[in-house]
């Protein structure tokens, strides 16, 4: 079997496939996070911990060879490790806001806009830039313990396979020190963060992907283990997301839009990335939004209603949700795609003693569909759409997500990532698989015609609101209040 590992934010899976990309198993372990005044942390101990203990079920539950395994993870963030792999501090996640001071100041002084310039990577206060920046400020013990600022399937892959020193991949260093073209680390960068003296934290790029022996913790010793990429472009890979062009939507705990392309411009707004590949010369134009599924579990859990019952609220209430309408815009650290705007917050407008819970969950997924087509078309999407992510098991919300974008949908089913981590190690091992067998997509969703016209003008809507929103998170920036 060929085995798939998720390294996620809130959920550890592995995946068994057989070789015609069929599923043959899934184990999943949650691990916590923890937030305070706008820190997200999470304990490696446990992360890791959580993936030898979902490896160790899946080995258990399907008892046959393991040919080779694909490693994909969560991006962003920053994993301080020491020589060996072992944390010096808990990891910062993706959703850390601490930093937003510092990516506002360089929003000021044109530090964010020269460094996209260079690199197509627009800044935000989770990505590792901010977050050394940070801690070279406030924890310098912790960086002067560290060996390595690593990513989190950069320490996973470390301690599975016992590797000498930490070894990242150009998908997760494209955020946001790499030059895409030459796919090495941009010194000018480092230095226009004022990260010069702690040069010696940013791991070794493996160009191809680095790939190790398992040691025998949770997977076989001796399994030929690849890293990466990681999750985003793992997930296009697994979709069959590489013609220019088309382009894939993530509908999880953060909104990823993503098209592929083979021309990475830096010139227009700052905003989203570019993800290397594996193939030079081909890209990811990526919008990584944080607003997502985190959204509408709020909302969910605001109102007491359950996820299962998202289908029948949805179905509840109409197309524009009685006059409802949500900017979901919830993440404590802002928003960094389309656009960097790290005081922006969500709004609910049009509320009122008539409202339902219905009409709030509805108005709180239109709104998710139109950041997700906001996202889209700043990835510059023109050609076929894939979805995938926890969003798109309901069948009533990819129905909705395909009026709202007003275009098909090629729904995804299964571990995606783990997928798409799999044929990456394939194609590192020279393992031959049929691609388009292991892409082929579980249903289509058409939009509706009417529904799609309707919210193409409360698209519209959504924009002029959004406008407003922003001008208010700046206004707050300056004014405090």
């Amino acid at each position: 079997m060929l085995v798939g590992i998720d390294v996620g934010t809130s959920l550890v899976k592995a995946a068994a496939f057989d070789r015609d990309g069929r599923e043959l198993a899934v184990e999943a372990r949650p691990v916590g996070l923890e937030l305070r005044g706008g820190a997200v942390e999470q304990d490696m101990e446990e992360v890791y911990g959580a993936v030898v203990a979902v490896l160790g079920a899946l080995t258990a539950r399907v008892p046959e060879p393991v040919e080779l395994a694909g490693l994909t993870g969560q991006g962003d963030g920053v994993w301080l490790v020491d020589a060996a792999g072992r944390p010096v501090r808990p990891a910062i996640s993706w959703m850390d806001g601490r930093a937003h001071e510092l990516v506002d100041r360089w929003l000021a002084d044109g530090t964010f806009e020269a460094v996209f310039r260079r690199t197509g990577s627009a800044m935000f206060p989770g990505c590792p830039g901010p977050l050394l920046a940070w801690l070279d400020r406030h924890e310098p013990q912790a960086l002067d313990a560290a060996a390595a600022a690593v990513f989190c399937k950069d320490m996973v892959f470390q301690r599975l396979t016992g590797a000498e020193r930490a070894v990242t991949d150009v998908s997760d260093a494209s955020m946001p020190f790499l030059d895409p073209r030459g796919r090495v680390y941009d010194d000018r960068v480092v230095e226009l963060l004022g990260l010069a003296h702690r040069r010696r934290l940013l791991p070794p790029v493996g160009d191809p992907i680095a790939t190790g022996e398992a040691g025998g913790e949770g997977l076989p010793a001796g399994t030929p283990l690849a890293n990466g990429p990681y999750d985003l472009p793992a997930c296009a890979l697994g979709a069959g997301v590489t013609a220019p062009g088309d382009g894939l939507l993530i509908v999880g705990t953060c909104l990823a839009s993503l098209a592929a392309t083979t021309e990475p411009a830096r010139d227009g707004d700052p905003a989203g990335l570019y993800i290397s590949t594996d193939r030079p010369g081909h890209w990811l134009r990526a919008m990584p939004a944080m607003v997502g599924t985190a959204a509408l579990d709020w909302v969910l859990r605001t109102t007491g209603a359950r996820h299962e019952d998202l289908d029948g609220l949805l179905t509840a209430a109409p197309p524009g949700a009685h006059g409802v309408r949500v900017l979901p815009y919830f993440a404590p650290s802002g928003e960094r795609a389309p656009f960097v705007e790290p005081g922006l917050r969500a709004e609910l407008l049009g509320v009122s003693l008539e409202s339902t819970p219905a009409d709030l969950v509805r108005a709180t997924c239109e709104g998710i569909g139109y950041a997700a087509r906001h996202c889209l078309e700043a990835a510059g999407l023109t050609g076929s759409l894939a979805v995938c992510g926890g969003g798109t098991r309901s069948p009533a919300w990819a129905g909705l997500l395909a009026d709202v974008l007003g275009r098909p949908l090629k729904v995804m089913a299964g571990e995606v990532g783990a997928r798409g981590a799999v044929l990456a190690a394939a194609e590192r091992y020279g393992v031959p698989l049929d691609t388009a067998a292991w892409t082929e997509p579980a249903r289509l969703v058409e939009p509706d015609p009417d529904r799609a016209a309707y919210y193409a003008k409360g698209y519209q809507e959504h924009l002029e609101l959004l406008a407003g929103a922003r001008e208010r998170a700046r206004r707050r920036a300056v004014t405090g209040c």
